[in-house]
């Protein structure tokens, strides 16, 4: 853990790398060109490419009838789980939906003058893909992240893309969780191949409106390259944590706070701002105590070695500066007047208050998503919602009296951008004449 002093006169120099992090959505020339050909090949080829790189990445030969998973598979999918884990994934779905029920939109309509209307339509996507993980890993939380928003906002066709296993299965947790979410299309494909599927269409699966989820560089590549073709939810960098701590936290705590983010990538920024040297000493002892106990304790270590800093603060109040300028995707606030402090955070894809209030209770169980705005989009961007799976539509509706009090000032202003055109359309209905 490199540390850093706000009272040092080059710190701002030092700081930079962190708070100018985002690189552009930037895969590397090789990931890049790799993409370009997948997609190009997709599209040309439909699903005889698409079942040609699932074996080639995957390892498991697809056909049209062995992609999709069967309904009677997915209905039985919480069969073979502990009822304790289904009892966990049920809680998380319940929690997530509640909180997205908050987040929908209704369509309005306003009078103006005496018989006119303006307003806006809002409605739901049609159709939208989610990329959930898998292969050897399962992530039914990227499903119920992904997928409840869009339940809730009323999308009626979800489709959920996610590599299988080397035995062509994808895990039951994760098709429970797609159950629960009322899924009906789930396709056994991952990768770029998956996402250009999903955006162009092939003979076995209808393409979609929206592509949401994480995935590893090549999918993230995938998304930024279809983005135009189809909508997105963002291009997402490696995840990161920010800690805000005082005398007052324990450091052992904060450390497997820092570590939960760090075991994700080698690239994940792990930071900690504080007021005390003293905790800052115990957290780095900790940290380094708590890694050796870490199945994932490689990549935590190089990540630890790469981007994991403590900045040291005179006060609460710089640390907030600090923290508005790193733009966290995870902030944690873990110090004496944690929910005063709060309200002067700007810039945070999601805050946790409290030494109770782990990144961790998030990520799973709490209900806000934990799809977020990473490398520091966090100061213009939102996390994933139910806004994200909805369009609106502006209305406009005038009478005649009303557009006659105002078509001489709509004719002036086309006129003065010199729209001859638009002058013209706006005085042909108030004078019966395009002059």
């Amino acid at each position: 853990m490199k540390i850093l002093d706000t009272g040092s006169a080059d710190f701002n120099k030092q700081f930079a790398p962190l708070e100018n992090r985002f690189d552009g959505g930037s895969a590397g020339k090789e990931i890049t060109a790799t993409v370009e050909r997948i997609i190009a090949d997709i599209r040309n080829r439909g699903d005889e490419a698409l079942f040609e790189y699932t074996q080639k990445f995957d390892g498991v030969r697809l056909t049209a009838e062995s992609v999709k998973v069967p309904a009677g598979t997915m209905k039985k999918a919480g069969d073979s789980l502990p009822p304790k884990l289904k009892s966990a994934i049920k809680t998380a779905f319940d929690n997530v939906k509640k909180f997205h029920k908050r987040q929908v939109e209704k369509s309005w309509m306003v009078k103006t003058g005496r018989s006119s209307k303006i307003g806006q339509a809002i409605r739901p996507m049609d159709r939208v893909g989610l990329y959930v993980p898998g292969g050897t890993a399962a992530y039914p939380s990227s499903v119920i992240m992904n997928a409840v928003p869009a339940l809730v906002a009323g999308v009626k066709e979800i489709v959920v893309s996610s590599p299988p296993s080397p035995e062509g299965k994808i895990n039951p947790a994760v098709l429970f969780s797609a159950s629960l979410c009322g899924i009906k299309e789930f396709y056994t494909i991952g990768g770029a191949q998956a996402v250009a599927a999903l955006a162009y269409g092939t003979k076995s699966i209808k393409k979609v409106d929206k592509i949401t989820g994480p995935g590893n560089a090549w999918v993230a590549e995938a998304k930024r390259q279809v983005f135009g073709q189809v909508d997105i939810d963002m291009v997402a960098g490696p995840s990161e944590i920010c800690v805000i701590a005082d005398d007052s936290a324990n450091p052992a705590w904060v450390a497997a706070d820092l570590l939960s983010q760090a075991e994700h990538d080698p690239l994940s920024w792990t930071i900690l701002v504080s007021t005390s040297d003293a905790l800052i000493a115990k957290v780095s002892a900790e940290v380094e105590k708590q890694v050796e106990g870490l199945k994932r304790k490689d990549i935590a270590r190089k990540s630890l070695a790469g981007r994991s800093y403590a900045v040291k603060v005179k006060s609460l109040t710089e640390a907030v500066d600090i923290a508005n300028r790193f733009a966290s995707e995870h902030l944690e606030l873990y110090c004496k007047g944690a929910s005063k402090l709060a309200k002067q955070i700007k810039h945070a894809g999601a805050i946790f208050i409290g030494g109770y209030s782990p990144e961790v209770l998030g990520d799973y169980m709490a209900g806000p998503n934990h799809i977020l705005p990473t490398a520091g989009s966090a100061r213009f961007f939102s996390p994933l919602g139910a806004y994200d799976f909805v369009k609106k539509s502006s209305i406009i509706e005038y009478s005649k009296e009303d557009f006659l009090k105002i078509a001489d000032e709509v004719a002036l202003f086309a006129e003065s951008e010199g729209l001859e055109g638009h002058a013209k359309s706006a005085k042909i209905r108030s004078t019966g004449k395009a002059k």
